[in-house]
């Protein structure tokens, strides 16, 4: 069984609010969890920050056991320091023309 720890969506439309939960990979996005580790709140307060909230040491069993986190939930516990900053994967050359480029031409 493939244990994945990602977002499960709540709130209303266009006010997210997500919980961090640890899933099967199989089961839907917002079904069946094992446990709840954390909320994230992504809309920005007064200060601008995005608030989030971890239980940490429930999250590094997890870990321990193999639970995979998703693309979000690897950034955010980088944040949080408990993973090692997700490699930015390279682009390579561009292709095609800009628009500022194809108009100089």
């Amino acid at each position: 069984m493939v244990v994945r720890i990602r977002l499960s969506r709540f709130g209303r439309r266009k006010l997210p609010f997500y919980r961090i939960r640890v899933a099967d990979a199989r089961s839907p996005r917002d079904g069946k969890f094992l446990e709840n580790v954390g909320t994230y709140n992504p809309l920005p307060t007064d200060g601008g920050a995005k608030h989030v909230t971890l239980k940490v040491d429930r999250v590094k069993h997890w870990l321990a056991c193999g639970a995979q986190p998703t693309a979000t939930v690897a950034k955010l516990l980088a944040e949080a320091n408990i993973l090692p900053a997700p490699a930015v994967p390279d682009k390579g050359p561009q292709h095609g023309v800009s628009r500022a480029d194809a108009k100089k031409e």
